[in-house]
């Protein structure tokens, strides 16, 4: 991830003749793709932010990348119906630094306003989060509250709490906005392609255990 981060800073630093730096910041509608066999789950999803700092600079005519820093708050809620009698809810609550590589394309209208679509992968880091569980099982009320242990080590069996996640994500994000010179408005759909929770009993299904993330952005643009 050191690597990564070096590589974004000098894409930065040498691009600035030609790029478009701007501060992101925005809101997340985070979920997972999860199922528990012979119990009966609901998942929804877990509104969080992201923020950062991006530099997309021109390739080509409407051709550009992409690149830069961001602080992605991604997770999910879900309910587990064990019995008639026994239930629980559990929410899962990890940000990630998250770097993107994106291909932009750019269709120019009147009055300098511009429509972009962007695709390409990502990588990121967890580095913090929570995970919190409530519920009752047996006629006993419960609550707890843990930081999430990015350690990669299956500990404790199935886990719907997600207490211990994989540090690295990576996926591919798709995209589209509008750039007003002075601001831009973006959405993105970002699709996990790592499984996340260590203890997932359903680790070898690939259509299980992966971050779905739909985020709606603003961004100001500046110059160095």
């Amino acid at each position: 991830m050191k690597k990564i981060l070096a590589i974004v800073c000098s894409t930065i630093l040498f691009t600035t003749a030609k790029s478009q730096i701007y501060v992101q910041a925005g809101v997340n509608l985070s979920n997972m793709t999860t199922s528990q066999p012979s119990q009966t789950q609901k998942n929804f999803s877990l509104t969080t932010l992201n923020v950062g700092v991006l530099d997309r600079f021109n390739i080509k005519g409407p051709l550009s990348f992409e690149t830069g820093l961001l602080l992605e708050g991604k997770g999910s809620k879900v309910r587990i119906n064990i019995s008639e009698e026994d239930s629980y809810t559990a929410s899962f609550s990890p940000f990630y630094l998250e770097v993107p590589a994106n291909l932009v394309y750019q269709f120019t209208f009147p009055k300098k306003m511009k429509l972009f679509i962007d695709v390409g992968p990502y990588i990121a880091m967890g580095i913090f989060g929570q995970t919190k569980s409530t519920g009752n099982i047996g006629g006993v009320d419960f609550s707890n509250t843990s930081n999430i242990d990015f350690s990669n080590t299956n500990t404790n069996g199935d886990d719907i709490a997600y207490s211990n996640a994989n540090r690295l994500d990576y996926g591919i994000n798709v995209g589209a906005g509008l750039d007003f010179r002075t601001v831009l408005i973006k959405v993105d759909y970002g699709m996990g392609l790592a499984q996340v929770n260590v203890n997932q009993i359903d680790q070898a299904s690939n259509d299980n255990n992966k971050y779905r993330i739909f985020s709606i952005s603003l961004g100001i643009p500046f110059k160095l």
